[in-house]
Parts: C-alpha cells; structure tokens; sequence
C-alpha cells in the first residue's frame, strides 16, 4: 500500500500542480477526512471566496473502508490545512504524511481527551482481524511489542457536544495561524456555531435531567461513547464503534431482546447509513420501534446535497432521545 500511495504522488504530483486553476490557486486550501471536522470549518469558514474547502470521503461512503485516490493524495499534499481524524479508518493517512511537506496537520482525536474503547456486556466481541491482519510481517519483527496490549482509543469525539466545542475553538485558532487577516470573521463564526452547539447541548442535558431512564439500546454499532458518557446515559449495543462486524451471533441478539423486555425499552436506535437489521428484528421481537441516530461520521448524499449539519442532525437526535428517555 505505501509503495502504491508513493508512486501515485510521484508520477501526479507535477500534473496535480499544474492544472491547479488560476481561480482557486491563491485560495487558502482545507481538506478534510470525514463529515464532522469539515462541517466545523465549514461553519468557521463561513462562505469566504479566499477559502477552497474539501472532504475526501464521498457522502454516503463507508469511513471504515476510504482508500484514498491519487487525486486524493494530491489534495492532502496540496493543503495548507488537513484534518483527519486519526482512529482506525484513518490509518492510511500516515502512509503519505511522511511526504507531505507544506501546510498545517490537525490530528481530531488530539483535541480533546481520549476515551479507551469498551466492550460492554452482551455486545459481540470483536474479532480484531482487521487490525492484524495485512500487518503479520511487520508484528513478526516486534516480539517485544507483542508482549504489550496496545491501549485502542475510541476515535468518536465529536458525538460530546462538549469536545464539538472545544474542536470548534481548536480549528479557528489553528485557520487563524494560516489566515490572521480573516481574524474576525472567523472568530465571529465560530463563536457563533459554537454558541448553537452549546444550547444543543443544554436541550439534551435537561432531557437527560427529567428522563425516567438512562437506558439507550443500539441494534447496530456503538459509536457514541463520548457521548452516553459526556451525559450519564447507560447503553447496550450489538458491535462497538468501529467493528467490521454486522451480523451478530445468537446469544448477542437474544441479549439485547431480553435486556429490551426486561428494562421495558421503547426505542431500539440504528445509526445513519446502516441497513438496520438488527435493530430491526429485536424491534419485531420486543414491540420496540426503530429511530436513527446521527453519529455524522459520515452523511448520506441527500443529507449532503440538503446541506444538513452538526447542528440540524443533533436536532434530530435531540427529538428521538426524547421518545427513548421520557
């Protein structure tokens, strides 16, 4: 794979350069990975000519599965400003920075402070294949390594709407640094997204405040750990954030719908993007109804072309946490 990325940079770099368009070649340059760090510099941006921004994972794609493109590589080469995320569907991205010689690096999960993933009870273990697999030579070499379990840090910051803000002031600061001419504009901006966000985060606090339950069931993956933990909320969920896995054994889905009957849930939450199966068939088993959840690591097309955002999809998950929790 790296020898792959490296080749592509050297035989398109010099095309890349060279058919920059005179109209964007003296706009300042952001790319980012995912969803959520290009709709906070999308709100800090605000509609600045000056700025080019850009998301190298297509709505509706899977961020656990992004391989950059040539054009893509060329992009983040390009950028006087990059941001990605850093977890698991991430890890291509050190591949190419040893490489990247111009411009500012921002690594999200940096920004605030990190949560260790967790398997709670009845959640399918996870396999772990995916993070050894391609990689056997390379572990063969590190004995000493082996030795050590190494701490895997959830990559989700963004679902606390408390991390949101501070990622929001982090990245102002750091497009100030580039661009301290548009100082105020982009501090404005950002104060006031910032501002959203901070009511957004009142509204669920006080659901959570008057809610008969903290019980929160997820027929799917469980991205949402800084989140149920920012505030207090208890969950049970069929795979965890990041797992590659989509369909559960027996005794994970007859966990979630005994924990489902037991505890008289009313909600079972998929998360967006998902074909909800799972969620689906305890729902069939327990009366439950299903309800989306917005985890925004990434949106669906037409979410995209509607221009949702951080804020309107929180509003969305704001009126289905009020169905599951009062």
């Amino acid at each position: 794979m790296v020898k792959k990325i490296l080749a592509c940079i050297l035989c398109l770099f010099m095309v890349g350069c060279s058919t920059q368009t005179t109209s964007t070649s003296h706009k300042i340059k952001v790319v980012t990975t995912t969803f959520p760090s290009y709709d906070a510099l999308r709100a800090i941006i605000g509609n600045d000519p000056d700025y080019d921004l850009h998301m190298l994972l297509k709505p509706g794609a899977d961020a656990h599965s992004y391989e950059p493109s040539p054009e893509d590589i060329i992009k983040v080469q390009n950028a006087d400003m990059f941001v990605y995320t850093g977890g698991d569907s991430d890890t291509w991205v050190n591949e190419i920075l040893t490489d990247k010689k111009h411009g500012k690096v921002i690594k999200l999960m940096d920004l605030v402070e990190k949560r260790e993933e967790e398997e709670v009870e009845g959640m399918e273990e996870e396999k772990d294949e995916h993070h050894h697999h391609d990689d056997e030579e390379e572990h063969d070499h590190d004995h000493e390594g082996e030795k050590e379990e190494e701490v895997e840090y959830d990559e989700h910051v963004w679902t606390s709407l408390a991390n949101e803000q501070i990622i929001l002031k982090k990245l102002s600061n750091a497009l100030i640094e580039i661009d301290p001419k548009h100082q105020a504009t982009l501090k404005t901006n950002t104060n006031a997204y910032i501002k959203q966000v901070a009511q957004l985060e009142q509204e669920i606090k006080t659901i959570v405040d008057q809610s008969k339950t903290k019980q929160l069931v997820f027929g799917d993956r469980f991205p949402l750990l800084y989140f149920v933990k920012e505030y207090g909320l208890d969950y049970r969920a069929a795979f965890a954030g990041c797992s590659e896995q989509s369909e559960p054994s027996a005794k994970t889905l007859s966990y979630l719908i005994d924990y489902v009957r037991k505890h008289d849930v009313k909600i079972v939450f998929a998360i967006e993007l998902s074909n909800q199966n799972v969620a689906k068939t305890i729902a069939s088993e327990t009366g439950a109804k299903v309800r989306t959840f917005y985890t925004m690591h990434n949106v669906s097309a037409k979410d995209y072309n509607n221009h949702e955002t951080y804020v309107s999809l929180t509003k969305r998950n704001i009126k289905v946490l009020k169905e599951a929790l009062l």
